[in-house]
């Protein structure tokens, strides 16, 4: 029979002077099937159909009810919540480690807001679990080792609506909200209107109290975003099923800016959010934050002397780059006039490309260098098929353009 495992024993007796051989038969009774990840998994889906359902004492249901801490900070957590629109919240089971009566379960949360994401919004989180009466109970919570928290357990969510975005806060004024949701707005149809593709038509904004809250949300330290108003999250490449995409402000650097400069920051940031799906490991900075940049300044009429003074000095120094920025030129690190630069000289470069080959062909040559399998020669090829040049030549422009709107 299949699960048992029988076999047979010999054993020799002797008895009334005759030996008899005696066959003993030893099988063992089935092993009891395995059922733990079956039971967390019933545990989880009961959690997620509770957040979906707004239940409250559904939720707090599958908190271990000896941890009395637990539960007041899961009921907190919970009511936060009440103001997102959800449309869908599940749980992937990705790996259980038992150790008798408790377990812990590096899971994925997948959640969708409704009418912004056409796919889920994923982040690692690990739990420990208890089993108490046959039942597996949730006794702590916690994100995956560089993962960053979600916006809900760090306060009570508010929310602002606009026609084309909504804007999610913690800790801050209504009217701030609804600013934000504003400017976001007249950015969706800006970036309309400069990337020709499809794409949501639509942005979540999240705007966290302090630069300190934004560093948590992200999983880094907060100083690496000190001076930075606004950055996007999302995994790039894939498809339009990639994961969606959240624009989170930061307060502090937010405030500073201009009216003029908070619409470039959040149209820039918006321009992240429509070309992802066709952005790759192949794509370089230079060009993803170009074209960024390319699309927020568009539709203003801001020159380049005005836009690239970093970039301005080192020309004018006699300090001319002598090849487009590299990766490494982006780092947030302590040399800012570097950074600006190279963001300044991707600029540029896609102003370059709009302005001689056109802004199709600005989209194509995007498009091309995002669908190459690999970094190495990807914006080689696409120079070659999409523009009919190659990477000299295309420097050697680029550096005469530098020195024609900046000399």
């Amino acid at each position: 029979m299949a699960g048992r495992r029988c076999g047979t024993r010999r054993t020799h007796t002797v008895g009334g002077g005759l030996a008899v051989l005696l066959l003993v038969s030893a099988c063992g009774a089935p092993a009891a099937p395995d059922t733990t990840d079956r039971d967390i998994r019933q545990t989880l889906d009961r959690r997620a159909a509770a957040v979906v359902h707004r239940d409250e004492s559904g939720y707090l249901a599958v908190v271990d009810p000896r941890a009395k801490g637990l539960l007041t900070a899961q009921r907190t957590e919970f009511r936060n919540l009440a103001a997102v629109p959800l449309r869908s919240w599940q749980y992937s089971l990705e790996d259980v480690r038992r150790q008798g009566s408790t377990a812990t379960a590096r899971v994925e949360l997948r959640y969708r807001i409704e009418g912004y994401d056409s796919a889920p919004v994923a982040a690692g989180r690990t739990l420990a679990l208890v089993e108490r009466d046959g039942r597996w109970y949730i006794d702590g919570d916690s994100p995956d080792r560089g993962t960053g928290q979600q916006l809900w357990q760090q306060g009570r969510v508010e929310t602002a609506e606009g026609n084309h975005s909504l804007v999610l806060g913690v800790g801050q004024r209504p009217q701030l909200l609804r600013q934000v949701a504003a400017v976001a707005d007249r950015a969706v149809p800006a970036v309309e209107s400069a990337w020709h593709g499809t794409w949501a038509d639509r942005v979540v904004v999240l705007v966290p109290s302090s630069l300190d809250a934004m560093g948590a949300l992200l999983g880094s330290p907060a100083a690496t975003y000190q001076g930075i108003a606004a950055v996007t999250t999302g995994e790039a490449g894939g498809s339009s099923a990639a994961p969606a995409d959240r624009v989170i402000v930061n307060p502090e650097a937010y405030a500073t800016l201009s009216e003029r400069g908070k619409q470039v920051v959040l149209t820039h940031e918006t321009t992240h959010v429509a070309t992802r799906a066709q952005t790759s490991a192949a794509t370089p900075l230079w060009l993803s934050e170009g074209f960024a940049d390319w699309a927020a300044y568009r539709g203003t009429d801001t020159t380049p002397q005005e836009a690239a003074p970093e970039l301005q000095r080192a020309v004018r120094s006699g300090e001319l780059p002598a090849a487009l920025p590299t990766d490494a030129d982006f780092g947030f690190s302590d040399d800012a006039d570097r950074l600006a630069r190279a963001y300044e000289g991707g600029w540029l470069a896609c102003r370059m490309i709009a302005g001689h080959w056109g802004e199709q062909k600005l989209t194509d040559f995007y498009r091309a260098v995002g669908a190459h399998e690999q970094r190495d020669g990807a914006v080689e090829a696409a120079l070659n098929t999409v523009l009919g040049t190659d990477l000299a030549d295309f420097t050697a422009r680029w550096r005469e353009y530098l020195k024609a709107q900046l000399g």
